[in-house]
């Protein structure tokens, strides 16, 4: 079986051909153009032209049995009744909605029900805060249609309005309970169920269409999987659909991520809990990650500079700054999204490559809080499976070890999102008899160092002391 998988992330562009007998064949990462995308939001047409340019020349004229989609949780745009966009898709990045979030959240018991019942946080992340502050601005909702960008590129590939339910519960518009858009929520919104598209699971595929066809260089009527969000994508290419397994994600952002077998939600919000294609997950999230440490080397040393030299460098560990990394605001723990990144305990003498790697400690102790509280209302992970960016870096990778004093088993494959969409049309098509029986090839398990267990607790102690300070 062949599948082409398409992926519009936060910052690329991807297409992956795969094979179920041979497995990866080829695939391409193209950034997106900085016409289309400025990170916070991007042009949703200019997108999927993109992408599907992209899948066109990794098929080079070669057939498929399936296309599978993915793309980000909590995206949105809105439509004309032509569908056609009428705003530019906002990512998750964008934080305009932040004020409208910030107000809300006053109200502790508004906070509590939305949480109870959506499994998402009052935050400017989601997509019914970003509505909401669209509207103040003078946006009329009631004449839109509304999707993600994953959800637009499947509708201009296949003419369906189809949004998938793992894709939905990202939204802050699902009821994380009965799976379906929430009454309550819709009208505090002001808006219609059939505004947003059916809600279906991954066995509701859609043939692609002949516009769909002629931009892909195939043949029309072959079956496309709705878009699926990539953190939920990426739970079932490594393989951590079952009981105890941890998926933790590095790149862009970072996640870490359980199955249950119900929606699983403390009393305190803090964690999330969304929908993977055959389970609950309770998971965290937060803004800053790869982002960040793209952002200290590109605005502290000299161009061309490589993170390998960087790296080289020795630094003294247990006189580092502290590092806040909330440059792009703030989601788990704490949810803030006004809140943003700081240096602490900065002296004359710390030089650029101490700024460096006070950044890698700061986005893995946010990280660490995160699992704090994810452990507390889960069973502690029998496994933990590392993925995404920062295994392109051993310090940091052995790093995360030492911090979490936790074995990590590193990804063989660096796509893991894409080969969770793979998975899914592998399942479809009879290859697979379900996708929690993907077999995964076992990586490089990094061991944590016990002789740096206590420099690191006393390090995160420091970070929680600046953390509490500024909230």
């Amino acid at each position: 079986m062949r599948i082409l998988v398409l992926e519009s992330s936060t910052t690329s562009a991807k297409a992956m051909l795969y094979s179920s007998e041979k497995g990866v064949l080829a695939i391409k990462i193209e950034t997106f153009l900085p016409e289309y995308s400025d990170i916070e939001t991007q042009d949703a047409e200019g997108i999927f032209q993109q992408t599907a340019r992209l899948g066109k020349q990794i098929l080079n004229g070669q057939t498929v049995d399936m296309v599978a989609l993915s793309g980000t949780w909590h995206s949105v745009l809105a439509c004309d009744h032509s569908m056609k966009p009428v705003t530019r898709s906002y990512s998750w990045t964008y934080t305009g909605a932040s004020s409208v979030a910030q107000r809300l959240r006053s109200n502790k018991e508004f906070v509590k029900k939305f949480y109870a019942a959506t499994g998402c946080m009052v935050h400017a992340t989601y997509p019914i805060f970003k509505l909401l502050h669209l509207r103040e601005q003078g946006f009329r909702l009631e004449d839109c249609y509304f999707m993600g960008q994953g959800t637009y590129i499947f509708y201009r590939l296949t003419g369906q309005y189809l949004l998938s339910e793992s894709m939905a519960s990202g939204s802050g518009l699902m009821n994380i309970h009965t799976k379906q858009l929430d009454p309550d929520i819709l009208r505090f919104l002001g808006v219609e169920e059939n505004q947003f598209g059916k809600i279906v699971t991954y066995h509701d595929t859609r043939s692609l269409s002949e516009e769909g066809a002629r931009l892909l260089g195939l043949k029309s009527g072959i079956p496309v999987i709705t878009a699926h969000p990539d953190g939920s994508l990426n739970q079932v290419g490594v393989g951590a659909l079952g009981n105890g397994v941890m998926s933790f994600s590095v790149g862009t952002s970072a996640a870490i991520r359980m199955s249950t077998s119900k929606p699983v939600l403390p009393e305190e919000p803090s964690t999330w809990c969304y929908l993977s294609p055959v389970a609950w997950m309770s998971g965290a999230a937060t803004a800053g990650a790869c982002n960040c440490v793209d952002w200290v080397k590109d605005k502290m040393f000299p161009a061309g500079t490589t993170y390998k030299q960087i790296e080289s460098a020795e630094v003294d560990y247990e006189k580092l700054p502290v590092f806040l990394p909330f440059l792009y605001g703030e989601r788990c723990p704490g949810w803030h999204d006004e809140n943003r990144a700081s240096f602490f305990d900065l002296t004359n003498s710390h030089s650029n490559v101490d700024l460096y790697f006070s950044t890698l400690e700061g986005v893995l102790f946010n990280i660490y809080q995160c699992f704090e509280v994810l452990c507390s209302i889960n069973e502690m992970p029998t496994k933990i499976k590392l993925s995404g960016g920062i295994l392109n870096s051993k310090i940091w990778t052995q790093m995360c070890s030492d911090i979490f004093q936790q074995e990590m088993e590193c990804s063989k494959i660096e796509q893991m999102s894409m080969m969770g969409a793979a998975a899914l049309a592998m399942e479809l098509g009879g290859v697979l008899d379900d996708i929690r029986n993907l077999s995964v090839e076992q990586g490089v398990i990094i061991h944590p160092n016990p002789g740096k267990k206590e420099l690191y607790a006393k390090k995160y102690e420091r970070y929680k002391y600046w953390y509490n300070k500024t909230m």
